[in-house]
């Protein structure tokens, strides 16, 4: 098996929201909000290859929506997935599989694009696999929720034939172990992979930047953040005994890193590029 990151740019969110109860004195010193009180996040995808597979997990937030929902998040820079893609030496076409940890648009927005009028699955030979439980969660949304699913980057992949839910169907990599955790939302996904003698765990919403290792740095986006510790607690616990190694999805600097123990807590031992770590 063979793991490397995929770039499809950045965007921003609020400061606040991302780092919750946080004060801003101290989350400025490690994502410095702009006037709007903005802070710049990544959006890093996985890419894993296995014999004749290629699996893709989350999509980063694509680019068929409107300038009004742009003008929100302001996306920027020069990646994009397909070009990531085709960089890493691959076609949209390779795709075999994706993996989509939960339904949020920065999560999924990539995974459909736009066809004329049409909005179409981005990978025509991909299966695309969500949770069953967390798809009833996003078609029926909550209101706290209902901004971040949107049905234009859902019902595609369903009507489309091309969806099969992870809990009713075989997901065909052994070598990668998934994890349900139910803090950010209901049945997130994290894949976890055994890549040669190292375990790599994409931890998603879970631990979105290095910023959030410490346990109290929860986003306020959690529907339940005090399960979002308990479950922290016990991925980064067994992270520093297994000297895991950790992508960040959201994290504009760090790619990957690996976590130990201290006298404060659990904090960051090396970090850089997941290649790197590896």
């Amino acid at each position: 098996m063979t793991v490397q990151t995929i770039d499809t740019g950045f965007f921003k969110l609020d400061g606040g929201a991302m780092f919750g109860v946080v004060p801003k004195t101290l989350w400025s010193k490690q994502n410095p909000a702009d006037e709007r009180n903005l802070c710049t996040w990544a959006m890093r995808c996985l890419l894993v290859e296995e014999g004749n597979q290629l699996l893709l997990v989350d999509t980063g937030l694509g680019d068929k929506q409107d300038a009004r929902f742009f003008s929100h998040y302001e996306p920027h820079g020069d990646a994009s997935l397909v070009t990531s893609i085709q960089q890493a030496g691959y076609s949209e076409n390779d795709i075999t599989d994706v993996l989509l940890t939960h339904l949020h648009f920065d999560h999924v927005g990539g995974a459909v694009c736009r066809a004329s009028e049409r909005f179409v699955p981005t990978f025509a030979s991909a299966t695309y696999w969500s949770h069953s439980e967390h798809w009833q969660w996003a078609t029926n949304p909550n209101p706290r929720e209902k901004a971040s699913f949107l049905k234009e980057n859902i019902e595609p992949l369903q009507q489309s034939g091309q969806l099969q839910f992870l809990d009713k169907t075989d997901f065909p990599f052994p070598g990668i172990e998934l994890l349900q955790v139910d803090g950010h939302t209901e049945k997130m996904t994290l894949p976890i992979l055994r890549v040669g003698d190292r375990t790599v765990a994409y931890v998603a919403d879970l631990i979105p930047s290095s910023a959030h290792i410490p346990l109290p740095w929860i986003m306020s986006y959690d529907v339940r953040p005090l399960l979002t510790m308990e479950e922290k607690t016990r991925v980064l616990q067994q992270a520093a005994v297994e000297n895991w190694i950790l992508v960040f999805e959201h994290d504009p600097v760090v790619e990957a890193a690996t976590v130990e123990m201290t006298e404060k807590g659990i904090r960051i031992r090396d970090k850089g590029p997941l290649a790197a770590l590896l």
